[in-house]
């Protein structure tokens, strides 16, 4: 039977972990950290969701400061995610394993250290289910340009982009599929603002990974 596609490739945080309510957690510990505060708004901060790590503080800190308060989120986080604090949304691993026994390829393409990436596939025991894990080092450009697609298509020996669909749940992950010419699907349970979708043309929205079957 003939695919439409020769791989689907996800974002990790927001998308197969529910991951956003603890990085919320560890960007208002590290400004306590730091700052002894954080006067800055979780919109704000949520806006920053799905870029490198260090943008949310670069952004908005002297260079200093951004160090310290990137370091305060690093140690944080990782000891969450050692305590296995990080879980993946109901039903995303069952979806997971009837794709990949279907021998639909599958990648991982997220803007985290590859660190923080392993912890998580360690703790979820999901390594087997990806042929390719993309991480923050492997691209000099990050989403939401096209790059960190386009490297994970050159490593799966994918040539045509169009035969590559991308699942995430942020606007940078949309925004790097049309940039790299890929197709792209919005997962239902997103905690992003919807209207932010709007400007590039509203994706398709799934509700289950098992749609991608």
């Amino acid at each position: 039977m003939s695919s439409k596609y020769d791989a689907v490739l996800y974002d990790l945080d927001g998308t197969l972990t529910d991951s956003i309510p603890l990085i919320m957690r560890c960007f208002h510990l590290a400004y306590e950290d730091v700052l002894g505060g954080c006067s800055r708004s979780d919109e704000d901060m949520m806006s920053y969701i799905g870029k490198p790590l260090m943008d949310t503080f670069a952004d908005n800190h002297d260079p200093e400061t951004a160090r310290k308060l990137f370091d305060a989120y690093l140690r944080i986080n990782e000891e969450m995610l050692r305590n296995d604090e990080l879980e993946l949304f109901p039903g995303v691993m069952d979806s997971l394993i009837r794709l990949h026994d279907a021998g639909v390829r599958q990648g991982i393409v997220t803007s985290k250290r590859r660190t923080s990436l392993a912890i998580t596939i360690e703790c979820k025991r999901m390594g087997y289910l990806f042929e390719q894990q993309t991480v923050l080092e492997d691209t000099k450009e990050h989403k939401p340009a096209p790059s960190p697609l386009l490297y994970s298509a050159e490593k799966m020996g994918i040539t045509d982009m169009s035969r590559i669909i991308y699942v995430g749940d942020a606007l940078v992950d949309y925004q790097c599929a049309l940039n790299a010419g890929a197709d792209f699907a919005l997962v239902d349970w997103t905690r992003m603002n919807r209207k932010d979708f709007e400007t590039p043309g509203m994706p398709r929205v799934i509700k289950s990974l098992d749609e991608l079957l």
